[in-house]
């Protein structure tokens, strides 16, 4: 590679400083040698003053010239980093931060083909965009290691942040070389003396690994498969060259439909699963197909379970496929078909069977039902064979694992959304029944002071309604519809703040113990709902460890709370159908206790599933976590092995601000902006189809001094309206029946184009805003307190129908 390097400007200018001296000197020797030749000393100035004027414009000349490019020495930096790299046995290269590729050696070289710019290297599957999200880590973090797959193999690839600057990535490739002993030494062979032998007498022979990638092959393979005398076939997937034949056959689709038919042979170099493979094709003769010779093969090249049982009723032959789907162990083949099936389905098997086997025509599908599998039928296709030998009868066995797990998962999620669906209903009932009860208790505290008979009694059905509160709250976090204020945050500053409550809540027996990981991507979540999380799950793991010690062990443990950064792999790991590749941010909670059974790992976010005695527990922690976390867009996973403990991993996505984002500020209340006076002016109208609720709102309104008209539902509202002058402010709730909140706003706003409007609603917050497509509204969530209502109003009205809604529901109960 060549390289080129500009020089100092220092040099330059000492350059021009000397040329300067130079040519003043110059100019007052002639003038010298003038004066002394003329005598005359106007004559010998002029000389001399003309000439240093002409060194003056010479120099400018030079100055304006661009520095010139010099080609470096074999000392300079780059060469001395290349001779380096080059004593490193692993592929190395080197990009600057512009993405440009500015250094690799020839182990690079050799594993990708050439010199591209990592990461658009040739790479299998997703490995290019795995490498990418690696590369951005290193950038982040200084440092990201993958696991990746070549054409020759694995590849483990460290990228790290190098440079006095910081501004230059080292990537690092190890692995991916040609196996050595035997199979290097028949890679050397195929290409040379040996390749050439078994060309002469028509066999094509390759090296490939285990996941078919070429590693060599003769010249006859390489000029058949690719078409052409300089086709390249190594580190390309053979499988994309071959066809499916006749007959267990396969053919070369460089040569066409009518290809002559190639018979195929594979041996494995070793019992390592990841050991290369020597494949073998040869032609064959058409004439020798179809008696049945190659029935064997052709079986076990179909995806689907077939199997050929005789006259007698006996199995001739599976294919792999048929004894995956069936159950049989390698190697087990069974006599009769009946063997596979319950006792109630053999006679009806047995039946078919003989029908086929003596001349029947058509073909029939059974339900049946296997040994392994009773509670599963299965589709068993029956029909009858010609010209296939011994066999008389043809059975075809669909494996319906995968289809059954997914039918599972499908009901599943049925069932989770159908319960969510009745979760939120329920909560949002319960949300107008808990917005009268606590009016009227905050209504009631007005008239009573602490020491009253009948302050207590109030008190206590107060905090007993934000009980019920905290459990509606739990069931929109299930069904993902409880109101979220996310903001950009640190996963350790929301340890720390509940760090104190969780050492009171562990007690004497549990210790805990906090660690933080270090470059940590920043998340956007509501830290409130995180603290729930952490909490949540802290509980249950204290619990967990208790009931070991009632069951006869020590009673405690250790409670483990660690933020980290989460490399790529982990993610590959957990699969990325499941959670997609890209930066995250893990919050991991383990203990000491007593696990999870196997059979109840899978039930553990269920709602109202809980293992603990009856009046212990409601079945909505877990359920409550793992709707937060999906609602923030995370991942939660609970992995546990019986008498080892448990572990909880929460992975948030890393947040990455768009140009120019900054994380709001929180907005002042109304007390805090009017010192605890909650006292106002105007007309509001307020619509509301629950009486109790719209009686405590409208006494509560009127206790600040606005003026309230109240209305029972939209229709009446703007009836109410036609005799009215405009009013200051709308509060309406979203869902009432005849005319909703939304469509009665849309209506009010076209009489009124800026009136500021408030929504009250049992639901979240978010899902609301999705459906309403307004400006300038404010979204009070229920239940809330008469001073919760107050301070909402307040707020609205002090910005003029403004963005109010972050500051009309940040103290909802």
């Amino acid at each position: 590679m060549a390289y080129r390097a500009i020089e100092g400007g220092d040099a330059l200018r000492t350059g021009r400083r000397i040329a300067w001296a130079a040519g003043v000197l110059a100019a007052l020797a002639a003038g010298g040698l003038i004066l002394w030749l003329v005598g005359d000393m106007a004559v010998a100035a002029g000389f001399a003053a003309a000439a240093i004027l002409l060194v003056a414009v010479a120099i400018a000349v030079m100055a304006l010239r661009p520095a010139p490019v010099v080609e470096p020495t074999a000392e300079h930096d780059w060469a001395l980093i290349r001779d380096l790299a080059e004593a490193s046995a692993d592929g190395v290269a080197v990009t600057d931060r512009g993405g440009r590729l500015v250094c690799a050696n020839d182990r690079y070289e050799q594993l990708f083909g050439g010199f591209p710019t990592p990461p658009s290297i040739p790479l299998a599957g997703d490995g290019a965009s795995e490498l990418a999200v690696a590369g951005r880590a290193a950038w982040r973090d200084g440092r990201a290691e993958v696991a990746l797959r070549g054409a020759a193999g694995a590849i483990e690839a460290t990228i790290t942040r190098a440079g006095q600057q910081q501004d230059m990535l080292v990537w690092r490739f190890a692995g991916a070389a040609v196996p050595g002993g035997q199979p290097a030494r028949l890679a050397e062979s195929l290409e040379g003396a040996l390749g050439a032998q078994l060309g002469a007498s028509g066999v094509m022979a390759a090296l490939v690994t285990a996941e078919g990638y070429v590693l060599a092959a003769n010249a006859v393979a390489k000029i058949r498969a690719t078409g052409s005398n300089d086709g390249v076939l190594q580190g390309e997937d053979l499988a994309r060259f071959l066809a499916e034949g006749q007959g267990g056959t396969v053919r070369l689709v460089a040569e066409g439909d009518a290809a002559n038919p190639l018979r195929l042979l594979q041996i494995p170099l070793g019992e390592d699963a990841d050991a290369p493979i020597l494949v073998v094709m040869v032609d064959v003769d058409s004439s020798m197909m179809g008696q049945g010779g190659d029935i064997e093969g052709l079986l076990m090249l179909m995806p689907f379970g077939v199997a050929l049982v005789d006259r007698e009723g006996r199995f001739v032959q599976m294919n792999q496929a048929f004894a995956r789907a069936a159950g049989v162990e390698p190697g087990q083949l069974p006599v009769y078909p009946g063997d596979l099936v319950v006792r109630e389905d053999k006679g009806v098997v047995a039946d078919a069977i003989r029908r086929f086997a003596g001349g029947a025509a058509r073909s029939t599908d059974l339900a049946v039902r296997l040994k392994d599998h009773p509670d599963e039928p299965v589709a068993l296709s029956i029909a009858a064979a010609r010209g296939l030998g011994e066999a008389a009868v043809l059975l075809s066995l669909k494996d319906n694992n995968e289809e059954n797990r997914l039918k599972r998962e499908v009901a599943q999620a049925t069932k989770m959304q159908a319960v969510g669906q009745l979760a939120g209903g329920v909560a949002h009932d319960f949300n107008n029944i808990l917005t009268a009860i606590i009016g009227h208790c905050d209504l009631m505290l007005m008239r009573h002071s602490p020491g009253d008979s009948d302050y207590d009694d109030i008190q206590q059905i107060r905090a007993n309604s934000n009980r019920a509160a905290s459990l509606t709250r739990q069931l929109l976090a299930f069904s993902r519809q409880q109101t979220l204020r996310p903001q950009v945050l640190q996963l350790p500053d929301v340890v720390s703040e509940v760090s104190n409550l969780l050492k009171r809540l562990m007690g004497e027996t549990v210790t805990m113990e906090v660690k933080h990981g270090r470059n940590l991507g920043a998340v956007r979540a509501d830290p409130g709902q995180l603290e729930q999380v952490v909490v949540n799950l802290a509980v249950n793991a204290r619990d967990a460890m208790l009931s070991k010690g009632a069951n006869g062990g020590t009673g405690g443990g250790k409670l483990t709370i660690q933020t980290r950064s989460v490399p790529i792999a982990e993610i590959r790991r957990r699969g990325s159908d499941i959670m997609p590749l890209g930066d995250y941010t893990a919050l991991e909670i383990s203990d000491t206790g007593t696990g999870i059974p196997p059979d109840l790992l899978g039930k553990i976010f269920e709602p109202f599933f809980t293992t603990k005695e009856v009046g212990k527990g409601t079945g909505l922690g877990l359920s409550t976590v793992y709707g937060i976390v999906k609602q923030s867009g995370g991942y939660i996973f609970a992995d546990s092995k019986p008498g080892q403990g448990a572990t909880f991993t929460i992975y948030l996505p890393v947040h990455t601000a768009s140009a120019g984002e900054a994380t709001p500020a929180a907005k002042p209340s109304a007390r805090a902006k009017a010192g605890g006076d909650l006292w106002g002016t105007g007309t509001i109208l307020l619509v509301e189809d629950e009486d109790m609720v719209r009686a405590v709102a409208e006494r509560a309104l009127a206790r600040q001094g606005y003026t309230v008209l109240a209305a029972e539902n939209g229709e009446a509202a703007l009836e109410l309206l036609a005799g009215v002058d405009r009013p200051t402010i709308i509060i309406t709730d979203v869902m009432m029946p005849v005319m909703d909140g939304p469509t009665l706003a849309r209506a009010v706003r076209r009489m009124y184009p800026n009136i500021p409007i408030l929504f009250m609603s049992g639901y979240a917050e978010e899902q609301l805003r999705r459906s309403i497509d307004l400006d300038n509204v404010a979204f009070l969530p229920k239940p809330f307190s008469v001073q919760q209502l107050a301070e909402a109003t307040r707020d609205i009205l002090s910005t003029q129908g403004g963005v109010a809604g972050a500051g009309a529901g940040a103290g909802a109960a």
